[in-house]
This record gives structure tokens, C-alpha cells and sequence, in this order.
């Protein structure tokens, strides 16, 4: 029976995933060696923001001249039927590099649509190592680092918010599962005080900020605790983990 996957054997073109650095500062205290040469073989780059894009390729050291590069922008704004003119490079043969905004690209992040394409027409595909804020945070919080799940961006509307994070509190005590979850910086506050008003004051939360900077503050206390000592988080990149 056809899968639908073809052959990458057959396609010579090369999916690359490139983290980039999470917070301020030079890319080669975050990322692999490796990393930076591998930039040099891609042809053709699938990002979020050109300008931003730009600024992180020449800080990682990227020698050629953007002019013989090609750059497709793949953002929230991006139609379905965009993401096929992205493929046709690596139909030729061309080594592509995926780029998120920050962090892992494909995580939370528009990558994951073109990747599931070029899964499909079987074109070879190397995730690299590099920085997760997801991770890290994780890491540094004490939580079940064994049973975790990430949920991404909660929603927006005040009742269908708080809707979810009781599902995600119901979830952390029943099997014992770390819940991770992000939000827009300017909407963090929002988010804060669902958790507040929400949760139970016994319930753990992590509050990670501005990870990878040195502004950078990483604090598990009960709810209670958090509801008592407030904190600011607007515009303030952050990542939130619940755990019983």
C-alpha cells in the first residue's frame, strides 16, 4: 500500500532546523559550532521575520550575501497554499534552513507545517541542538520532569482560560504530570491572574522569565504564596509550569 511518503533517497534536498538564541547575546554561547557552519550549506531560509532572521544569521558568523539567498516568510499571516512554493527548492537539490523567532523551530511555531510537508515528500530533515525555554524550564523547576506535556498558548477569552487551566490543574494531580504552558508577553499578566483566581492555593506553579538573559528568574512557590508576593510579567517572556 502507498503511504504517500516518498523516497528522500530520491529528493536530494535537505531540511535543516536551526534553534536560535532565546534571549540577548552572542549566538555562539548558546549554539553548537556545527550549527554555524551547517548555515553556509542552505541556500534558502524559511522564517518568521526577515529583519530578524537577517540580524541572527550575520551575528552567527553567515558569510555569503543575502542577495544570492532566497527567504520565505512563514508566519500566523502564511495561507496553506504558500507553503508548496517553499518545497520547490528542495525539489532542486538546495539545502533549506528553518529558523523560529526564538528558540526551537516547529515548537509552538509555524516550522511544524512546512516539516509536516517536506515529511511528506520524503526530503531528509536534521533537527539541531540548541536552547528550548520549554526545557529549561523544566529543568530548573523541580517538577515531574519524568511525565510532562506541554499545551502551548492557552485561550484568550477570560472563561474558556480558565476553563483550560482547570483541565491542565486536573491533569497535574491525577497523574502526577507536569503542565507547561506559554502565552503572548503582553497577555502574560492576563494568564497570571486566571492562575491566581483559579487554581488551588496548594497547587505549584513555576513562573520562568526571561530565560538565557542575565535578567532571568526562575521561582516555584504554591499558588497561595504567588498570591500573596505579585509579579509583573508584561512583555516579559515567560513560561509557566503547573504540577500538584
Amino acid at each position: 500500500m502507498d503511504s504517500g511518503v516518498k523516497n528522500y533517497e530520491k529528493n536530494k534536498g535537505k531540511v535543516y532546523l536551526f534553534p536560535t538564541p532565546i534571549a540577548d547575546g552572542e549566538p555562539k554561547d548558546f549554539l553548537p559550532e556545527r550549527n554555524a557552519a551547517l548555515l553556509e550549506e542552505c541556500d534558502c531560509f524559511v522564517v518568521e521575520e526577515l529583519r530578524t532572521a537577517r540580524r541572527f544569521l550575520r551575528k552567527a558568523g553567515f558569510k555569503r550575501n543575502f542577495d544570492t539567498v532566497e527567504f520565505f516568510l512563514l508566519n500566523e499571516h502564511t495561507k496553506e497554499e504558500e507553503l508548496d512554493a517553499m518545497l520547490q527548492p528542495l525539489r532542486e537539490g538546495k539545502c533549506v534552513g528553518v529558523m523560529s523567532e526564538a528558540g526551537l523551530p516547529c515548537v509552538a511555531d509555524p516550522g511544524a507545517g512546512f516539516v509536516r510537508l517536506c515529511q511528506r515528500e520524503g526530503f531528509e530533515i536534521e533537527p539541531l541542538v540548541g536552547p528550548s525555554s520549554i526545557m529549561l524550564a523544566l529543568m530548573a523547576s523541580g517538577f515531574n520532569g519524568q511525565s510532562f506535556a506541554f499545551a502551548g498558548y492557552l485561550p484568550q477569552e477570560k472563561a474558556a482560560r480558565a476553563k483550560r487551566i482547570r483541565e491542565l490543574e486536573t491533569m497535574a494531580y491525577k497523574y502526577s504530570q507536569t503542565q507547561i504552558f506559554i502565552e503572548a508577553p503582553y497577555r502574560n499578566n492576563h494568564l497570571l491572574e486566571s492562575l491566581l483566581s483559579v487554581c488551588r492555593k496548594e497547587t505549584m506553579l513555576c513562573i520562568a522569565t526571561e530565560i538565557g538573559s542575565s535578567r532571568a528568574r526562575i521561582l516555584s512557590k504554591p499558588v497561595s504564596l504567588w498570591q500573596k508576593n505579585g509579579i509583573d510579567l508584561n512583555k516579559r517572556n515567560t513560561v509557566f509550569l503547573l504540577s500538584k
